[in-house]
């Protein structure tokens, strides 16, 4: 919707260019800018990510080289040239332990594909969503369900945050089979977080993340929500690991204090 004091267009959404003596009319800058506004509004990303962007994602230095963290830095590459390039037919799996950025970069993907390309995106936390679902649950009728699940289903492009279970229950395995193979059978772009704390360490008991974390072995811990939904999850998702010390723990609690008065 344009903007009706827009002194470009006067509120019409058109604007007049003129190009090689043709004169024309175009999308007006103000319609974009109503219209991504909205997408943000409906995007569902919780206050706390809404300053999420890939200006302020912080790619520290390896206590022991001193350099870049390489993995934080491929990951932000990774998520802007997925800005850049989309429309496309994968989404990404960021995985690493808690703290590392992992939500930071999934939302500064789908806030800048709101902003810069009017592309409708949808944040769920998965946890959310099985309590949302269990919450609307009809013994009778399966329409509430359903109707919390749609938006999900059709969302052009989704984030699921969170996607983490210690032994998921059948019940967690057939909701995210259902929203997976929908999406996959639809093409559509899904985004995925996800901290795999459960699941089998790695082979060598030497492979451990910067912070000292056991580095989890993907693989078996995809394994619990069935082989074929890991196979999907491959097949639709670019996998982007991420590993360093939790930025919670290392840079968040030194801002954190009080003002302490003298005596």
């Amino acid at each position: 919707m344009p903007r009706n004091n827009c002194p470009v267009c006067d509120g019409t959404g058109w604007k007049p260019l003129e190009s090689e003596g043709v004169r024309r009319v175009v999308r007006c800058d103000c319609a974009d800018a109503q219209r991504s506004g909205q997408l943000l509004a409906q995007s569902r990303i919780p206050r706390r990510y809404e300053h999420c962007a890939f200006e302020n994602f912080d790619i520290r230095k390896d206590r022991q080289s001193g350099q870049a963290n390489r993995y934080l830095d491929v990951a932000k590459l990774y998520a802007q040239k997925f800005v850049e390039e989309y429309p496309a037919d994968f989404g990404l799996l960021f995985i690493g332990p808690t703290g590392v950025g992992k939500t930071h970069l999934a939302v500064a993907v789908i806030h800048e594909l709101m902003v810069r390309k009017n592309i409708p995106c949808l944040f769920y936390d998965f946890r959310d969503l099985l309590k949302e679902i269990k919450d609307s649950y009809n013994s009778v009728s399966q329409t509430s369900e359903l109707r919390i699940l749609q938006p999900v289903l059709d969302a052009e492009v989704l984030l699921l945050d969170e996607l983490a279970a210690l032994n998921p229950s059948d019940w967690v395995k057939d909701t995210l089979a259902y929203v997976i193979n929908s999406r996959y059978n639809q093409k559509k772009v899904t985004l995925i977080t996800t901290t795999l704390p459960f699941g089998q360490p790695a082979p060598s008991n030497d492979v451990r993340s910067p912070s000292g974390e056991a580095v989890t072995d993907m693989e078996k811990s995809l394994n619990q929500y069935g082989v074929t939904l890991r196979s999907r999850l491959y097949e639709m998702c670019k996998v982007v690991e991420m590993r360093s010390d939790d930025y919670r723990k290392a840079i968040r609690q030194q801002g954190l204090g009080f003002h302490m008065g003298q005596d």
